[in-house]
């Protein structure tokens, strides 16, 4: 089964890091990337821009409206995601507890749905 595991951490605690402790950080998310590729869980996972990029689009009667900043506020920001293959919710989360920013802030992991075939 497919999960998304959605990193969340409050930003200014990266920018607050040394050039040192964010390279440390960065060498640790590639090694746990490249672990879960070599064991056929990882199946795609990408970091995000800084919360301050982002913008929310709504449509409403049939109107779209676009405002800067994430859909809600929060101490901790999105920041990145990994798409593992997991056997179960627990394996799914046993490799969520993995992730390095997860001593930063959060893990959200969540199973895919799957839509119904036309």
């Amino acid at each position: 089964m497919k999960y998304l595991c959605l990193i969340y951490y409050d930003e200014q605690l990266v920018d607050a890091m040394t050039d040192e402790q964010w390279q440390a950080l960065v060498a640790r998310c590639l090694a746990c990337g490249e672990r879960l590729r070599a064991s056929g869980h990882m199946l795609a996972g990408e970091p995000l821009q800084s919360v301050r990029t982002a913008r929310t689009v709504r449509v409403r009667e049939g109107t779209a409206s676009v405002v800067d900043g994430p859909f809600a506020e929060t101490r901790e920001q999105l920041a990145g995601f990994y798409l593992i293959e997991a056997a179960d919710q627990a394996e799914a989360e046993a490799i969520a507890a993995t992730i390095p920013p997860a001593s930063l802030g959060s893990i959200e992991v969540r199973p895919l749905r799957q839509l119904p075939q036309r």
